[in-house]
C-alpha cells in the first residue's frame, strides 16, 4: 500500500532546518507516512496556512492565535525561551522612533505583536521579508527594523545599533520565556497521526545532535548568513529542551501570551484558546 502523504511547512532558519534535516534527508522515517517539505519565510507560513495549504507548519504564535478553531499546537518543533526576543534596531542618525518608518517581518509575526504591545507611538509600520530589513536600515531608506533569527547576532557588522531587545522587555514584564513560533497541525488529522509526528520530530531532533557536522551542512545550504559560528550560535540559542517537547514550562509560556494578546485586545473574547496536543 502506498504511504499517505503529509505536507509540512517549515522556514529556512537554521532552527528549522536542523530539527527536520533527518526527517527531510530520509535518515529519519515517519512509518506509513510520506512527509513533503516546503520551506519558506515566516510570515510567507503564516499567510499560506491560513489559507489552508498544508496539513502542519512552523507559525508565529501571534499567527496561531487566530488559528484556534482549526489547529492544534504540536509538542515538538516550537522557537520559545529566555533570550531569543526580536531586536529593535536604528541606522545612524535615525529620526525619533514615533516619526520614523519602522520595518517589521510580517504582520503575523510574533515581532509585530511585540513592536505593538511595547511602542504604541509607532505609527509607521512597514512589512517586508525579514532578510531585507537590516540592508534597507543600512541604506538609509528606513531608520528601524525589528530584527529576528540570525541578524542577533551580525547586527553590528551591518553598522546598526540596538534600540531594545523586545524579548527581553517581554521577560521583564511577564517572567515568562517568549513564545516565538511553533508546529501548527490541522483537526483534520487523527491523534494517531500528530502523536506520530511529533514523535517523529523528535527523533529529527536527536538525530541533528547526534550528526551535527551533516546538519551542518544543511543548515549552510538554507542560512542568511553562512558563517558556521553564526549558525551554531543560532541553534544553540533556538533549540532548547522545549523544542523537542514545550513541557510545562512551554505550556504555561503559550498560555501567558494568550492571555497579554487577549487583554490587548488582539484576540476576540470568544476565539477558542490554543491547543496543545496531549
Amino acid at each position: 500500500m502506498r504511504d499517505r502523504a503529509l505536507q509540512i511547512g517549515i522556514s529556512p532558519c537554521p532552527n528549522d532546518v536542523f530539527a527536520f534535516h533527518g526527517l527531510m534527508s530520509g535518515a529519519v522515517k515517519m512509518p506509513g507516512i510520506q512527509l513533503v517539505f516546503a520551506i519558506h519565510d515566516v510570515e510567507e507560513l503564516n499567510r499560506r496556512f491560513a489559507r489552508g495549504e498544508w496539513d502542519a507548519s512552523k507559525v508565529s504564535f501571534f499567527a496561531a492565535l487566530g488559528m484556534t478553531r482549526e489547529c492544534v499546537v504540536l509538542r515538538a518543533g516550537s522557537a520559545l525561551g529566555f533570550g531569543v526576543g526580536p531586536l529593535l534596531l536604528a541606522r545612524r542618525n535615525a529620526q525619533p522612533l514615533e516619526e520614523a518608518r519602522v520595518l517589521c517581518p510580517g504582520e503575523r509575526t510574533t515581532a509585530h505583536f511585540l513592536l505593538r504591545t511595547f511602542h504604541q507611538e509607532v505609527r509607521r509600520i512597514e512589512h517586508t521579508v525579514f532578510s531585507a530589513i537590516m540592508p534597507e536600515l543600512e541604506r538609509g531608506t528606513a531608520d528601524y527594523g525589528v530584527c529576528i533569527h540570525e541578524g542577533r547576532f551580525t547586527y553590528e557588522r551591518h553598522g546598526l545599533t540596538l534600540v531594545e531587545d523586545l524579548g527581553q522587555t517581554w521577560e521583564t514584564h511577564t517572567r515568562s520565556p517568549l513564545p516565538l513560533g511553533g508546529i501548527l497541525a490541522r483537526r483534520t488529522l487523527t491523534p494517531e497521526v500528530m502523536r506520530a509526528l511529533d514523535d517523529a520530530i523528535q527523533r529529527s531532533i536527536d538525530h541533528a545532535r547526534a550528526h551535527p557536522d551533516e546538519t551542518l551542512i544543511a543548515m549552510r545550504s538554507h542560512a542568511r548568513e553562512l558563517d558556521d559560528d553564526v549558525i551554531r550560535a543560532h541553534v544553540d540559542l533556538y533549540v532548547n529542551n522545549e523544542t523537542r517537547d514545550l513541557g510545562t514550562v512551554g505550556e504555561r509560556a503559550l498560555f501567558a501570551f494568550e492571555a497579554r494578546a487577549r487583554s490587548a485586545g488582539f484576540m476576540p473574547r470568544e476565539t477558542p484558546a490554543l491547543e496543545v496536543r496531549q
